[in-house]
C-alpha cells in the first residue's frame, strides 16, 4: 500500500517550503534583535564612558583641592613652629645675658658630660 507522502509529494514540498520560509523570518528577526542589542551595548558603554570620565574629573578637582588645603594647613604649622623655636631662642638669649656665668658653666658641664658618654 502506498504511504500519505508517496500519494502527495506536492503538498509535502509546499508544506516544507513553507516551514523553511517561517524559519528564515525567525532567524532574520532574531539577527535584527541581536543587531539592535549591539547597539544599545554600545551605547551603554559610551554612557557608561562619559559617566565615568566625568567622575574622575570630580575626583581629581576634589583632590587637587585637599591637597591644597592640607599644604595651607602645613604651612600654617611651620610658620607655628618658627615662631616658637624663635621665641625659645629669644629667651634663652635674654637668660645667656642675665646670667653669662652661669650659661658658660652649664655649657661646659655638658660638653663634659658628653664627652665622657662618648667615650664609651
Amino acid at each position: 500500500m502506498a504511504t500519505t507522502p508517496d500519494l502527495a509529494p506536492t503538498r509535502q514540498k509546499a508544506a516544507s517550503g513553507a516551514s523553511r520560509a517561517r524559519s528564515r523570518a525567525k532567524e532574520q528577526q532574531l539577527e535584527d534583535q541581536i543587531s539592535q542589542l549591539q547597539a544599545d551595548l554600545k551605547g551603554i558603554a559610551s554612557t557608561l564612558a562619559k559617566l565615568s570620565s566625568a567622575k574622575v574629573d570630580e575626583v581629581k578637582n576634589v583632590a587637587k583641592s585637599e591637597a591644597a588645603n592640607l599644604q595651607r594647613q602645613g604651612q600654617n604649622v611651620i610658620e607655628e613652629v618658627q615662631d616658637q623655636a624663635g621665641e625659645l631662642e629669644k629667651q634663652l638669649k635674654d637668660k645667656i645675658r642675665e646670667k653669662p656665668l652661669t650659661a658658660v658653666a652649664s655649657a661646659i658641664g655638658i660638653g663634659f658630660i658628653l664627652a665622657l658618654l662618648s667615650r664609651r
